[in-house]
């Protein structure tokens, strides 16, 4: 009796570099999320019914057409989103396939379903691209609709386990940049001995158009985006903690 062919639903792919993970990245956008981030880029990857259903060895076949320039240019593969955890058997077995490749592989994952991945699927994966969109419970809970205790039990549990990680927080002017909220994330992430690094990233609109066409309203229409200094001021938080923040 043949294998039956793990399948998930993506939205689409792409080539990075410096983005999603270290070199050049074959990165991969997985459809559906949980959460629902008051500036997500991204609103068009929100339902998995969306996304195109795939196979493994399909993904797999276009990875391998690239592993020349990804391997040259020290980079790898992303799997991203959305959110690749709430497709945990697909994204399990895509970072098996990738890792048994020889390709070196990331997730890029919010934590809030951090349960559903197993110690198997974190040891094909070298680095986590963990976005920790506040450290404020109750205004993580206004700006993602979701909770804040699931991503920070999902860091010190890839701390404990030795995975590399790369925290992100998207600096959101009056929602994000709350000084003692960015002292106390500081604080904590300081304390995990597997970060190699904090990104800092500025807030920005280049989603807005996806909003529209989809007939929805952007939340953050009227928010600005930050300041280079306030930006800087982040970052030196992060810095003082013994962070290397970018």
């Amino acid at each position: 009796m043949s294998e039956v062919a793990t399948t998930g639903r993506i939205h689409s792919w792409d080539l990075s570099t410096g983005v999603d993970g270290p070199g050049t990245r074959f990165a991969l956008f997985v459809s559906g999320c949980p959460l629902r981030c008051l500036y997500c880029a991204n609103p068009d990857t929100w339902h998995m019914r969306d996304g195109k259903e795939v196979s493994v060895d399909e993904v797999m076949a276009k990875i391998e057409k690239y592993r020349a320039f990804i391997t040259t240019a020290g980079g790898g593969v992303t799997v991203t989103g959305g959110e690749p955890l709430l497709q945990p058997a697909f994204t399990g077995e895509l970072l098996r396939r990738c890792k048994e490749a020889g390709q070196h592989t990331a997730l890029d994952t919010s934590g809030f379903l951090g349960t559903r991945a197993t110690d198997e699927l974190l040891t094909d994966t070298d680095l986590v691209l963990l976005d920790i969109k506040s450290f404020d419970v109750t205004a993580y809970r206004r700006l993602t609709g979701g909770e804040l205790t699931p991503t920070l039990n999902f860091a010190t549990r890839l701390d404990r386990l030795g995975i590399p990680m790369w925290i992100r927080y998207v600096l959101v002017p009056g929602w994000t940049d709350a000084p003692e909220s960015v002292e106390g994330l500081a604080r904590f992430v300081s304390g995990l001995g597997s970060v190699d690094r904090v990104d800092v990233l500025p807030f920005h609109k280049l989603g807005a158009a996806k909003y529209e066409a989809l007939g929805l309203p952007f939340p953050l229409r009227d928010t600005p985006v930050p300041d280079p200094g306030l930006v800087e001021r982040v970052r030196e938080r992060f810095r003082a903690h013994g962070l290397a923040a970018y």
